[in-house]
C-alpha cells in the first residue's frame, strides 16, 4: 500500500509542480508569466499577474507537498481547489476528452488529489518521516477539502469575464 501511495504521489505531485513551472518560468513547453498572465487577464482575472502568481505558486507547492507526502492532505487539497478552478474556466464546454481541451486533466488530477488526501501520504512519507502522521485524520483531511471547493468557489466569484459584445440594432 505504501509503495502505490509513494508512487501515485510522485507521479500526481511532480506533474503538478511541472505544470506550476511552465506557468511561472516557461519551463517545459510552457507560455511563462506573462503568457499566462494574458490567458488569465481574457478569461477575468484582475489584477493578471496577481492570479498568475497564486496559480503558478500553487500549482508548484501542491505539487511539491503531494510528491514529498509533507502536510497530510494540504497538497491535494490545494490541488483540488485549482483543478476545479481550471476545469470551469479552462476547460468546461470543450466536451470531456484532453484532445478538444476538454475536462479529463482537470477531472483526473482532482480525482487523484481527492484519493491521496482521503487516504494519506502512506509511510514513505515526509509527514511519517518528520513525525506528522498522526496530525492528518480523516476528518482534518476532509475538512481541508471541504475549504478547497469553498475557495475555488471563491475564486470563481472574483472573475469577471468580460461581456461579450452587444448586438448591433439598426
Amino acid at each position: 500500500m505504501s509503495v502505490g501511495l509513494l508512487v501515485a504521489r510522485l507521479v500526481i505531485g511532480l506533474a503538478m509542480a511541472a505544470h506550476g513551472a511552465q506557468k511561472l518560468f516557461g519551463w517545459f513547453g510552457g507560455y511563462g508569466f506573462q503568457g499566462t498572465a494574458g490567458f488569465l487577464a481574457a478569461k477575468g482575472y484582475r489584477p493578471a499577474p496577481l492570479f498568475t502568481f497564486a496559480l503558478a505558486a500553487g500549482e508548484l507547492a501542491s505539487g511539491a507537498l503531494t510528491a514529498l507526502g509533507l502536510l497530510g492532505p494540504l497538497g491535494p487539497a490545494l490541488m483540488i481547489l485549482i483543478m476545479l478552478v481550471a476545469l470551469v474556466v479552462g476547460h468546461w464546454g470543450n466536451g470531456f476528452f484532453a484532445t478538444t481541451n476538454g475536462i479529463e486533466l482537470p477531472v483526473l488530477y482532482a480525482t487523484a488529489a481527492l484519493a491521496l488526501a482521503v487516504a494519506g501520504p502512506g509511510r514513505l512519507s515526509l509527514d511519517r518521516l518528520l513525525g506528522l502522521q498522526g496530525f492528518w485524520t480523516p476528518r482534518v483531511a476532509w475538512i481541508a477539502i471541504a475549504a478547497a471547493v469553498v475557495g475555488a468557489v471563491l475564486n470563481l466569484a472574483v472573475r469577471r469575464p468580460e461581456a461579450p459584445p452587444a448586438a448591433r440594432t439598426t
